[in-house]
């Protein structure tokens, strides 16, 4: 793939993510320069040997920094709500999750990517902000069930976003794995929230 055709996939995954440095606005539409690392082609220790592109990184870059917004509202659960169905799939959303974290921080980490995380204080669709957790954490019951499945649905339904244009325009093999799983499992966590909260 050659070097301008995968930076206009990054900065498609990008926009689909709709990364900004500011709070989540309509009149906010700026978006700041994304400065690829260099790409692995070497054999992995874990045997995911391809070159690693633009897009590669950029989405597992924006795959960890939503995930990692999303567990500390997980982590709210048990204390919020004592209901066996919302508790048992808050677990399920977040064991898979932590999972698919583990495996792109492994990826990032055989990509010889920055450790930064480039999207350190953007809020961007599919992340819990600072204010909606505080919010969370003041809520119990049928109104914390409200907000959860808010919060989660617009998580899960970017993900698979996300992860879909990373099956797309992706080139490295487990990357590109990561990819399907997570659109896989996030479809199926979607469904469950469907169950407990139709929307």
């Amino acid at each position: 793939m050659r070097q301008s055709t995968a930076s206009a996939l990054l900065a498609a995954v990008l926009l689909v993510a709709g990364c900004g440095a500011g709070p989540r606005d309509a009149a906010s539409t700026a978006t700041p320069p994304v400065t690829a690392p260099p790409v692995s082609s070497a054999p992995t220790a874990t045997g995911t040997a391809g070159s690693f592109n633009p897009t590669d990184i950029a989405w597992l870059q924006l795959t960890v920094a939503m995930t990692e917004r999303l567990l500390p509202v997980l982590d709210l659960v048990p204390a919020r709500t004592t209901d066996p169905a919302w508790r048992r799939t808050a677990t399920q959303v977040a064991t898979t999750r932590r999972a698919e974290l583990d495996r792109a921080h492994r990826l990032l980490a055989e990509a010889a990517a920055p450790t930064t995380n480039p999207h350190e204080g953007h809020d961007m669709p599919g992340m819990v902000t600072a204010q909606e957790v505080t919010v969370l954490r003041a809520a119990s019951g049928k109104p914390f069930h409200r907000l959860l499945a808010g919060h989660l649905r617009a998580h899960l339904t970017q993900s698979v976003r996300i992860a879909t244009e990373e099956q797309q325009s992706g080139a490295q093999p487990a990357t590109v794995a990561l990819a399907a799983a997570v659109v896989r499992s996030g479809t199926a966590d979607l469904a469950r929230l469907d169950h407990l909260d139709p929307a």
